[in-house]
C-alpha cells in the first residue's frame, strides 16, 4: 500500500487544459507542414501570420524583394478553403478599383453596386505603400470595422476578413508613407530577414527538384471558414490573469510617457497584445497566457505604432530598440 502511494507521489504532474486545444494545435501543425513543402525557413513569419489569423488581425509584412513574402502569404491563404483576392497596389490605383463602384443597369433603370476585389476573405495586397493616400484611406473602414459604406449603404465583409500586405523598406521612389491610422489597424508588422546559408542551400535544392511544378498545387487546404471562426472564438476563452493585463497596460502606457518617443501606442495596441498572446498560448497547447507569450508578441505589435522623437532618430535609435528597453524596464509578473 505504501509502495503504491510512493509511486503515485513520484509520478510527474499531468497538466490538463480546461479548454480543449487538441484540434486547434493539430490544424496549426498541418498548416506549418503544408507550407513546409514549399517555404524553407521563415518560421517566425509563418507563426506570426498564423497568430494573426487566430487573433482575427491583419498583418503587414516588410522585407526586401525575393525573400518569399508574397509567396508565403499566398500559400498560407491556400491552406484555408476560403475566398482569396490579390491586389497589386500601384500609384494610379483609385479607391473604386478596390472597393467597387455603382454601375447603371439599363434594364432596371437603377444603379447597382459592383463589389471590388476587397470583398473576399483573405486579401493579399502587394506593395501596399505604392498607392496614394486616398486609396490607402479607402482601407480604413474595412480593416477596422470589417464593413464598407458606399452611396449611403453599408456592406458587411464576410468572415473571416483578413488583410496581408507586403512592402519593401528599401526602395522609396514611387512609394507613399502609410498613415499612422492605417498602421495602427495592422496587428503585426512582420520584418522578414534573409535566409541563413543552410536555408539558402536548401532553397536551391528544393527549387531544383520541383522543376516547373506549380507551387500552389503542392499545398492542400486545411481549414474552412467555419473552423477558422470556431478557433477565433476559442482564442477568446484563453485565460489571462489580472496581473498580466496590468503588465500589458504598463508596457503600452510606458510608450506614451517615454522620452525617446514622440508618439506612443494606443489602447488598440493593448488589446492586440492580449489577443495575440492568447493565440500564441493556444498554439503552444496552453489555455492560459504567460509573460513569455506577451514578451514574444509585443515587439511586432508595438514597433510600427510608435514614432521616435527627431533627436533620437538623428542619433540612430530605432523603435525596436526603444521597445526592447521598455520591455526590460517593466517588472515581469511572477
Amino acid at each position: 500500500m505504501e509502495e503504491s502511494r510512493q509511486e503515485e507521489d513520484n509520478k510527474p504532474f499531468e497538466f490538463k487544459n480546461r479548454i480543449d486545444l487538441g484540434q486547434l494545435q493539430s490544424s496549426v501543425a498541418q498548416i506549418k507542414s503544408e507550407l513546409g513543402r514549399v517555404i524553407i525557413g521563415q518560421q517566425d513569419m509563418i507563426e506570426l501570420l498564423i497568430i494573426s489569423i487566430l487573433a482575427n488581425g491583419h498583418s503587414l509584412i516588410e522585407g526586401v524583394p525575393g525573400i518569399a513574402k508574397t509567396v508565403t502569404a499566398k500559400l498560407l491563404a491556400k491552406t484555408m478553403n476560403v475566398d482569396f483576392s490579390r491586389i497589386q497596389f500601384t500609384p494610379d490605383l483609385m479607391p473604386s478599383d478596390i472597393l467597387g463602384t455603382s454601375i447603371f443597369n439599363v434594364k432596371t433603370s437603377e444603379f447597382e453596386f459592383k463589389k471590388g476585389p476587397l470583398f473576399s476573405n483573405i486579401i493579399l495586397i502587394d506593395e501596399i505603400n505604392r498607392a496614394p493616400a486616398k486609396t490607402q484611406a479607402a482601407l480604413f473602414e474595412a480593416m477596422a470595422e470589417r464593413q464598407i459604406t458606399m452611396d449611403g449603404h453599408t456592406y458587411e465583409m464576410a468572415p473571416p476578413f483578413l488583410v496581408f500586405a507586403t512592402q519593401n523598406p528599401i526602395e522609396q521612389e514611387g512609394t507613399y508613407r502609410l498613415p499612422e491610422a492605417q498602421l495602427d489597424r495592422f496587428l503585426f508588422k512582420i520584418k522578414v530577414i534573409y535566409p541563413s546559408l543552410e536555408e539558402e542551400i536548401a532553397i536551391l535544392e528544393s527549387k531544383h527538384h520541383q522543376r516547373n511544378k506549380n507551387l500552389e498545387s503542392l499545398v492542400s487546404s486545411v481549414l474552412n471558414a467555419n473552423q477558422i471562426a470556431h478557433y477565433q472564438e476559442t482564442i477568446k476563452e484563453i485565460i489571462i490573469e489580472d496581473n498580466l493585463m496590468k503588465y500589458i497596460a504598463g508596457i503600452v502606457h510606458n510608450t506614451r510617457s517615454n522620452a525617446n518617443l514622440y508618439l506612443g501606442a494606443s489602447p488598440r495596441a493593448s488589446i492586440a497584445i492580449m489577443d495575440a498572446s492568447k493565440a500564441l498560448a493556444a498554439i503552444n497547447g496552453r489555455d492560459f497566457v504567460t509573460p513569455d507569450d506577451i514578451k514574444k508578441v509585443a515587439p511586432p505589435i508595438l514597433g510600427h505604432r510608435v514614432i521616435l522623437t527627431p533627436e533620437r532618430e538623428m542619433e540612430g535609435f530605432t523603435p525596436d530598440k526603444v521597445i526592447t528597453q521598455i520591455m526590460e524596464t517593466i517588472e515581469i509578473p511572477r
